[in-house]
């Protein structure tokens, strides 16, 4: 069901090897001051060719400079940077997703406002939120080349039959109790419940108005809103039975698919699923909306992926040159016109909404510009990945009613929260 999308990809096991090919040839990421080497992950032929095309972008607008891309798939290339970092032997500019970047700050060099000038990028280009996406503690490691944030999809043909009210911009979690209880019926589920970390804390997120982490990276798993919020997510399955329990901790996207194959009515995923959503194989007719609002609005989480300095490299000036190219306005229009995801510069964005099915593209419009209304970067803890590696298969408990997700949430504070 999910469409590969350029920051959030698995990619051909070929293009490892260019990677570990190259891995060793400079130091730095660069073998003189007019050699800039840029790493990154691809998921398909297809993705490795709009990188190519960005590529040409850089090499176009700087031809003094000798500029190379390496790419690996995802896991690879994220195992080969564990190793770069050690050695200091990180490219010059490596791509980096924000729920990755907490684990490699270290490879990174913080970016001021004279780096994005000398770069070419002014931070006023960028949509609202934008370059919190490679924020970490307050700092900027990168610049982001899209974003996306987190979106209620929905069964339009089974909200109907079952009379239950339809989501839109501005509804509350009073309307989408209504519309999960009313659409509970037949054998059919009101809800696909989440198990991906993103899937299941974006509604909690959103209640509450606070994340599990605050801004200067502390683990906040216990906070009381935020505890209640996920208190009252569990019980959407347990108590108010609107939602089916999950088999087995292996059904990652067990929510995505428990819509995507009909079973449910609505589902929490990614603005980056949205044209899988809407030309779903079932073909029933599908709709999306944001997030609904808790007392104190609706609050999402802005994600995404870009590209970030190595701390070691020795050709800054050079780097910065073709990160603003890898970053401008053609390779953000080329991102937008080819609709392989939601591009950050924000006079880019338009043209996105131009690749989408016209029969859709007016609320595909509408409802990305309300959701991102109102989104924070992800804060995430030194121990982030380790948390949700201990969160998710316990939710299984937590879902089938044999533990608490309060309990779960402070077992992983205690464990990680150092």
């Amino acid at each position: 069901m999910k469409k590969a999308h350029i920051g959030f990809m698995a990619v051909a096991a070929v293009a490892s090897l260019a990677l570990s090919a190259c891995g060793g040839a400079s130091t730095g990421g660069g073998a003189s001051e007019n050699s800039v080497v840029i790493d990154m992950w691809s998921g398909s032929e297809d993705d490795t060719a709009a990188l190519n095309a960005q590529l040409a972008i850089a090499k176009e607008e700087h031809p003094e400079l000798d500029i190379t891309m390496r790419t690996a798939p995802w896991g690879d290339y994220f195992t080969k940077m564990t190793t770069n970092m050690a050695s200091g032997n990180m490219a010059c500019i490596s791509g980096m997703n924000s729920g990755q970047l907490s684990g490699y700050t270290a490879g990174f060099q913080a970016l001021s406002e004279a780096d994005l000038k000398t770069a070419g990028l002014d931070a006023a280009d960028f949509a609202p939120g934008a370059l919190e996406i490679l924020q970490n503690k307050g700092e900027m490691y990168g610049v982001p080349f899209d974003m996306s944030t987190m979106l209620v999809y929905y069964n339009a043909d089974q909200l109907k039959a079952a009379g239950a009210k339809t989501p839109e911009i501005g509804w509350t979690f009073e309307d989408f109790e209504q519309t999960a209880k009313a659409a509970t019926t037949k054998g059919k589920m009101g809800l696909g419940i989440g198990m991906g970390d993103f899937q299941w804390q974006a509604l909690p997120i959103s209640r509450a108005g606070v994340q599990p982490v605050t801004e200067d990276g502390t683990l906040d798993l216990t906070n009381p809103d935020f505890v209640k919020a996920s208190e009252w997510y569990g019980d959407l399955v347990t108590v108010q039975k609107v939602a089916a329990p999950v088999a087995s901790a292996s059904d990652a996207g067990w929510g995505e698919n428990q819509f995507s194959s009909a079973n449910a009515a609505m589902a929490v995923d990614g603005t980056w699923n949205a044209v899988g959503y809407l030309n779903n194989d079932p073909g029933f007719e599908a709709g999306m909306a944001p997030l609904p609002a808790g007392k104190n609005g609706s609050l999402g989480l802005v994600l995404g992926s870009g590209f970030g300095l190595a701390k070691d490299c020795k050709n800054k000036d050079a780097a910065l040159k073709v990160l603003g190219s890898l970053l401008g306005q053609k390779s953000q229009d080329y991102i937008a016109t080819s609709g392989r995801s939601y591009p950050a510069r924000l006079s880019s964005q338009p043209l996105y909404f131009e690749t989408i099915d016209a029969k859709y593209r007016n609320q595909v419009k509408s409802t990305f510009e309300a959701a991102f209304e109102n989104v924070q970067g992800q804060r995430v803890s030194d121990n982030w990945s380790k948390v949700g590696t201990f969160i998710q298969p316990n939710l299984v408990s937590v879902y089938n009613g044999q533990d608490t997700m309060a309990k779960v949430l402070d077992s992983a504070q205690q464990q990680f929260a150092k």
